[in-house]
């Protein structure tokens, strides 16, 4: 089990220089937390024709709550003022033959956008468990082809705040605008069977070298 944070800057004209004040401290923590083996991901969330950084996601390992709550009281983003919005889901990491997560240059942000973040919540009515579970199958053959081809960088599941039943799904994927993301989204089985019905897009771009670890599933 992980944890999926999904945070916002802010919108004032001081966001951006908070976010690069913090920027140093914040990839020393990424570096130790990866390092030991407790942050799986991480990326900014871009906006705008020039990628303009104004948000994260990052997964945390860990099967109780209090790792996420030692990463956030250690991330300087979050305890100085640089995420003013924040969602966090337990996470199930989907053990998918993964190509290693990509890096930028050191010091110096990616250029453009590079990928999306695709955040699919499911029905909330009685019979979405058995939509999901109907099309699972197939929708996991498709992102495993995707991994491989190294379309899919991460995919899982947002399980429900006890962890144990699915309620939609992360995926990052090798796409540098939303209409291809959309148009690969659109052939996925879990619209076609309609597991998920709130779909949201936000562009990203891989801004930093850091020892990521393999995903789970990872291909050798």
């Amino acid at each position: 089990m992980a944890y999926a944070v999904m945070a916002f800057d802010g919108e004032d004209a001081g966001a951006p220089a908070r976010r690069l004040a913090a920027r140093p401290r914040h990839l020393a923590v990424l570096t130790d937390w990866i390092e030991s083996g407790r942050l799986a991901f991480g990326a900014p969330i871009v906006a705008g024709p020039d990628a303009r950084m104004v948000g994260s996601l990052m997964v945390v390992h860990g099967e109780e709550t209090a790792a996420l709550d030692a990463y956030l009281a250690a991330e300087p983003f979050s305890t100085d003022g640089v995420w003013v919005r924040r969602t966090t889901w337990p996470f199930r990491i989907a053990p998918l033959p993964y190509a290693p997560i990509p890096m930028g240059v050191a010091g110096d942000p990616a250029p453009a956008r590079t990928h999306t973040m695709i955040l699919a919540l499911d029905g909330t009515d009685a019979e979405a468990p058995t939509r999901r579970q109907a099309a699972r199958p197939a929708h996991l053959e498709r992102a495993t082809a995707g991994a491989a081809a190294g379309l899919v960088a991460l995919g899982g599941a947002v399980m429900d705040p006890t962890g144990t039943r699915m309620i939609g799904s992360i995926l990052v994927t090798r796409h540098a605008e939303d209409e291809a993301a959309r148009a690969w989204l659109d052939a996925d089985p879990y619209m076609a069977a309609g597991v998920w019905r709130d779909v949201s897009l936000h562009g990203m771009r891989f801004a930093a070298a850091l020892p990521w670890k393999p995903l789970p599933g990872a291909a050798g």
